[in-house]
């Protein structure tokens, strides 16, 4: 009989609290005592128990398993320790003659509880509506829905909704529909709603209050003891479906409450886990789970870790026990409860391991349990016919976190080159002594599991597979596992990397009879990087990548397949030999085209003989790989240029082709050809058929690499296409508009989720026609009455979008009308319909996408200002988005610097027709730099400019409205003081301009507060002409580096590089010597980037001083004072106070220095010669003879 797998040894374990015969917690939920009293009196005393020190004996590593021979730990739960095998208990995860089956369990009620300050509903009056609400007739569910939404908020709904889940016998009532794939038959998979559903959303919505939900009442802190108090009973009596929708409550309460209001959560969870039965223990695995769940990014440095730590050292080798029993079971029970004991372990360890799970005995305890079931023959119950079935089952579950487990110890923590910039010596300690002894290991059963998988006496699934070849690949790196896999090395690439890498049955059938899922497989890379066949591919990279000649051993195993297709009887050729061959050599294109490679000359004539021949083959996934091939060698620069013009004949018959996979593939071949002249030119005549050919492939397949296709041949090709321009941009339209519907219906389907997310593969091929969409209107700037064509084609786009709130696609929709605003430099009839669906979006919530929507509303207010002043609505609209960011406390500072941009652009391009705003704008400003110390220097800077615009716009209304509240002196110390932070042209042009209204004002406007600082404007203005050139020159740079666009090919960079003792064949690849940088690999600076941003998470870092800096590149909209020469317009300014003002101009002159003084002439003189230059420019563009002979 299979043994206990989680009973101690000896006597039944006794809970604290409970005698020798009492129930268990799942079966004391039948009482109606309260939960209380079966807890500790000193609830959490594990955070500050002294765990008494694991009395291990030596473990040590033998060659087929890790065993440890430790006895567990007394637990400060006081469970009884393990005994060994002295008595054999109760055997309670055994197979009994009718099977134990975890869903059968009846579900005991849990304790009644309704103290006296609960306020008391009618149990069942609410137990019929929920009932009503899966009755069949719709106005009766209708009916009944809405009663329970009213009294959903009311205080005791929690209470009464655990009273009726736990008596309701009915499952149509306690199970929710929205279980996809129902355990049970009795289970209707059209129930709209149940008591857990209700469960669920309420504390979704009311446990503490969110953005989603702002108006949500939220549950009373009484309500949530009671509610926190009877959760866990209930769990451990409940039934499987009812289960698993409790756990995503379980871990929202977790994340909010615990340890601070849940502090005998752990003590309750170790109290199931060490109990005989086996719900119970079940129960305990899901709330040990679901605690690393909520720990699992917090980092070393904060003190949740320390906390965390200390949880895992008390209940971990409780829970290794339990893992090392279950290992020996057969029962599905037993695998689904090791699949939770290892996602545990996953979570727990996710980014950081602590020193408890570092130490030898424990670790190897660990890696043991991992190899075991690495190894374990999974039990006849788990091997359904349909792989992707088997895959769900519970034992492969636990295999997949078992290899993910001994790969993330490795790659993380047990690789030596993953831990050189760390300071932790015990780390570095663990990392050599695993990489030495356990690694080996490892390595040892994965190549004992892939003998199997070869010999095929045994199956592994999917993601078995991939972490297998993950491990492969990180172990080629690191000197001493490359010792160990060498040798290997050459049957690995034959039998087990090349067999994963060519297309299995599955994947034909698909080809040929379900053509947009297999695309979906092969294309979507992102998501199937965990696929086998994508494991393989990044093997082969790092492979070729670090052991360079590994790269000719591959190529020879590749010019045999390719050689024996070849040679063979036509009846005989292997075709998906074939295909694998060119996948294999198409993967390792970036090596084999890599400076100094010693191959790339050959590769012209290997596609000639090898490649060619594919493209008319009767296979169609051959056909499919020949145009793949080419794209992957699309570096390749072509000796004979008409093997290219074969290559396009063939990429445009393929095009044509019947299969729809090998069409695709066509047209992204076509793409990076374009780079030859000869290919570019030969499409000039054919692009318009070539176009049509795409928008009919985007209509069959959503793939959004066709989007970029298309957006780059209209980039490319906009002459020859301005012709059919329109046409162009109906298809592109009805292709969004289609795709767009499919993604609402299947969300309408899937129903309401407050956190629902359009961006799955439909939307990501809605982007890309977006962007072909803004690319083609950019071409069109020169045809105006094309693109007022087109924008009334394009505004059903635009209105779906916004008014069904596809916040995904929101930016490409607002760079649309920017593209059609700024390329007409004017504004329709239609883009002001779509200025008005701007406003209501951002009304209806969208306050954040201020930032996307800011080009477009620039264009608005500088290219429509004369409507504007014609429609004080649309004026009023505008600043009720900018009063909405000042007045919402939500906002912050940097997306209030949206706001302070749009107010700059009212007032540079709305002077004169807004002064009753400008009070607004300038106390939105002063209201905050006056109440607080602003720390974002951007901010800042922007607060102070809104002022600074409105002196621009009218100095006398702005300094009467500084004075009027006091704020004169303050400002103007503010100002003056920050000087040096007006870094950008656009700042010091605007303070220029500013200073210039100041300067032109009377002697007697200027207010007596500030009247004696006068003099210091000239100083002021002095240092800004001092530092503008520099700005300029920066500026210039900024523009250039934004614009510029290589000509040359594409450099695969120093990585591909070949050196020089690689060119040769024959010579043995001796391992390298390592470097004290070899850790330095993509993996690790990975790894390093995870844990900053996870350590940035955990404490919740918001901190952006470090993106704080105001770069030209932040200067991305056209301004009114682009146009302005501060050198003329000053000089024009101070000419002119001197000959009306001369006694006040002499007077604030009088207090500058030489060196200002001499600053000022340099102005003076600079505008001469600027006024000059325009005049010159002016008289040749008008083909005149230059004013005064152009004499300077």
């Amino acid at each position: 009989m299979p043994r206990n797998p989680v009973a101690t040894r000896g006597t039944q374990p006794s809970l604290p609290g409970q005698q020798q015969g009492q129930p268990s917690p799942a079966q004391r939920a039948h009482t109606q005592s309260e939960i209380r009293t079966s807890v500790p009196t000193q609830p959490g005393t594990y955070l500050d128990a002294a765990t008494p020190t694991p009395a291990h004996t030596h473990a040590h590593i033998h060659s087929q398993y890790l065993t440890p021979t430790h006895a567990v730990p007394p637990s400060p739960w006081h469970a009884p320790p393990f005994r060994g095998n002295t008595v054999d208990p109760p055997k309670i995860l055994s197979s009994p003659p009718a099977p134990l089956s975890f869903l059968s369990i009846p579900i005991p009620p849990s304790p009644r509880h309704h103290p006296v300050n609960s306020p008391k509903m009618d149990t069942t009056a609410i137990r019929g509506l929920l009932a009503a609400s899966l009755d069949p007739d719709a106005d009766t569910r209708r009916r009944a829905e809405i009663q329970l939404k009213q009294i959903e908020e009311h205080p005791g709904f929690m209470d009464v909704l655990l009273e009726v889940l736990q008596n309701e016998q009915d499952n149509s009532v306690r199970l929710s529909s929205t279980w996809t794939a129902p355990l049970e038959p009795r289970c209707p998979p059209t129930l709209l709603c149940s008591p857990v559903i209700y469960i669920k959303n309420r504390v979704n919505r009311g446990w503490e209050k969110s953005d989603h939900n702002p108006n949500d009442t939220q549950i009373a802190e009484d309500e949530k003891a009671r509610f926190r108090d009877r959760l866990l009973p209930i769990m451990a009596a409940s039934q499987g479906l009812v289960r698993q929708q409790l756990i995503p409550v379980l871990q929202r309460i977790l994340h909010f409450d615990f340890p601070e209001k849940w502090p005998n959560f752990m003590d309750y969870t170790m109290q199931l886990l060490n109990t005989n039965d086996a719900a119970s223990v079940l129960a305990g695995l899901q709330c040990l789970l679901a605690i690393c769940r909520a720990y699992r990014f917090k980092s070393s440095d904060g003190d949740n870790r320390v906390h965390f730590d200390k949880i895992i050292e008390a209940s971990f080798p409780r829970l290794l026990a339990i893992c090392n029993e279950l290992i020996a079971q057969e029962s599905d029970e037993a695998g689904e409860m090791l699949h939770l004991a290892l996602k545990a372990y996953k979570h727990a360890t996710w980014l950081e391991l602590s020193a408890f799970l570092r130490a030898q005995q424990t670790n190897f305890g660990w890696c043991t349990v991992f190899l075991q079931t690495v190894s374990k023959a999974i039990p006849a119950s788990a091997m359904a016919d349909d792989s992707y079935e088997r895959e769900k089952h519970h034992w492969w579950k636990a295999k997949k976190w078992a290899y993910f487990n001994l790969n993330r110890l490795f790659i993380r923590h047990g690789n030596p080159q993953s831990v050189t910039n760390t300071k932790d010596e015990d780390a570095v300690r663990f990392a050599k002594e695993f990489s030495a002894t356990i690694a080996p290991e490892i390595l040892k059963h994965y190549l004992a599991e892939i003998e199997k998988w070869v010999a095929k006496t045994a199956w592994l699934s999917r993601p078995c597979l991939s972490y297998t070849l993950v491990f492969l690949d990180e172990s080629v790196r690191p000197k001493e596992m490359w010792n160990h896999l060498k040798p290997h090395l050459q049957n690995l690439v034959m039998h087990f990397v090349f067999p994963v890498l060519c297309l299995s049955e599955e994947d034909i059938e698909k080809f040929e009879d379900e053509p947009d899922e297999y695309l979906h497989r092969k294309l979507n890379f992102y998501e199937e990087a965990s696929a086998p066949d994508v494991a393989a591919t990044n093997f082969l990279v790092g492979l070729t990548k670090n052991r360079r000649k590994q790269t000719f051993e591959i190529l020879k195993f590749v010019n045999a397949v390719v050689n024996e297709y070849e040679q063979a009887p036509e009846d005989k050729k292997n075709h998906i030999a074939k295909e694998g061959a060119l996948r294999m050599i198409g993967t390792l294109a970036p090596v084999i085209l890599g400076k100094k490679s010693p191959i790339a000359d050959q590769v012209e004539y290997f596609l000639v003989r090898y490649v060619f021949p594919e493209f008319t083959s009767q296979q169609g996934y051959l056909r499919a790989r020949a145009c793949d091939t080419i794209e992957k060698f699309e570096q390749l620069n072509f000796q004979d240029q008409n093997n290219l013009l074969t290559i396009y004949r063939h990429i445009l018959d393929c095009m044509a082709d019947v299969a729809l996979p090998v069409r695709v593939t066509a047209a992204l071949a076509l793409q990076p050809l374009i780079r030859h002249d000869i290919i570019r030119t030969s499409m000039q005549q054919s692009i318009p058929t070539i176009m049509q050919q795409l928008l009919k492939l985007a209509n069959e397949a959503d793939i959004d690499a066709l989007a970029n296709v298309m957006e780059d041949f209209v980039e490319v090709f906009a002459t020859e296409l301005t012709p059919f321009a329109v046409a162009l941009s109906e298809q592109l339209r009805d292709t969004y508009l289609r795709i767009v519907r499919e993604v609402l219906d299947k969300n309408k389907d899937n129903g309401e989720d407050e956190f629902g997310d359009y961006l799955d593969e439909k939307s990501i091929t809605a982007l890309g026609v977006l962007q072909t969409i803004g690319t083609l209107i950019l071409t069109l700037e020169s045809t105006p009455d094309v693109l007022l064509h087109i924008e009334a084609v394009l505004m059903p786009v635009i209105q779906v979008t916004l008014e069904n709130k596809l916040y995904d696609l929101y930016n490409e929709v607002f760079e649309i009308i920017d593209s059609c605003t700024f390329a007409a430099k004017g504004i329709s009839p239609t883009m002001w319909q779509a200025f008005e669906l701007i406003h209501a979006t951002f009304k209806a919530g969208a306050e954040l996408y201020l930032e996307d929507m800011l080009p477009a509303l620039d264009n608005f207010v500088q290219y429509g200002a004369g409507q504007l002043v014609q429609k004080p609505e649309y004026i009023e609209a505008l600043f009720s988005m900018i009063s909405d960011m000042f007045n919402d406390n939500k906002v912050g500072g940097v997306d209030r610097i949206c706001a302070c941009k749009l107010a700059e652009a009212m007032m540079l391009n709305l002077r004169g027709n807004i002064d009753n705003y400008v009070l607004r704008f300038i106390e939105f400003a002063m209201t905050v730099l006056t109440a607080q110390d602003v720390k974002v220097k951007a901010y800042k800077i922007h607060l102070m400019e809104l002022v600074i615009n409105s002196i621009h716009y009218n100095p006398i209304l702005t300094l009467h409205i500084l004075e009027t509240k006091g704020w004169t002196n303050r400002f103007f110390s503010l100002w003056f003081g920050s000087m040096s932070n007006f870094t950008r042209v656009h700042d010091k042009k605007l303070c220029i301009v500013a200073i210039a209204a100041l300067l032109s004002l009377k002697a007697d406007q200027v207010p007596q507060s500030i009247a004696v600082g006068w003099p210091r404007l000239l100083q002021g203005v002095t240092e800004l002409f001092k530092t503008l050139p520099a700005a300029m020159k920066n500026r210039e740079e900024a523009l250039r580096d934004d614009y510029h666009l290589d000509a040359g090919t594409y450099d695969y960079g120093e990585e591909d590089e070949w050196a020089e003792d690689e060119a040769n064949w024959n010579v043995e690849d001796e391992p390298e010597e390592e470097e004290t940088n070899e850790g330095r690999d993509e993996s690790t600076a990975y790894l390093e980037f995870l844990n900053e941003e996870a350590q940035k998470f955990s404490r919740g870092v918001d901190d952006i001083e470090s993106e704080d800096d105001l770069g030209e590149d932040s200067v991305l909209l056209e301004s009114p004072l682009d146009k302005v020469d501060p050198y003329q317009l000053f000089s024009a300014t101070l000419m002119k106070m001197e000959e009306e003002q001369p006694q006040f101009y002499q007077s604030l002159a009088s207090h500058l220095t030489a060196e200002d003084q001499a600053a000022l002439q340099g102005v003076m003189q600079k505008a001469t010669e600027n006024a000059q230059a325009a005049q010159l420019a002016l008289a040749q563009q008008q083909g005149a003879a230059p004013v005064n002979g152009g004499a300077s």
